[in-house]
């Protein structure tokens, strides 16, 4: 295995997870913004690793007004204001 191999597996297993907001059952969508269609929706309780993030449409929350939009799975998008991550800011690198 190289070391790009050894890098991308560390990152894949060591991922951060975050509370979605208590009693949400917040649509996931497949780009940044309530334009793109919903793919599917988080249960109640759910946690999420959020892989990258990138600005989107600005969306009012439990956790506040933001553009910035978590990338949770290939195609699979939330808004940030729905995400207990402790920060107004990025957590996670941006999305390509």
């Amino acid at each position: 295995m190289s070391t790009d191999e050894n890098k991308t597996t560390t990152m894949a297993t060591t991922a951060t997870h975050y509370t979605v907001a208590p009693g949400y059952r917040v649509n996931v969508r497949s780009g940044p913004s309530t334009q793109y269609p919903i793919v599917r929706a988080l249960p109640l309780g759910a946690t999420v690793a959020i892989s990258c993030q990138k600005y989107g449409e600005w969306i009012s929350g439990p956790y506040g007004t933001t553009k910035i939009w978590d990338n949770i799975a290939p195609g699979e998008y939330i808004s940030d204001a729905y995400v207990r991550t402790g920060s107004d800011g990025f957590v996670a690198p941006r999305c390509a």
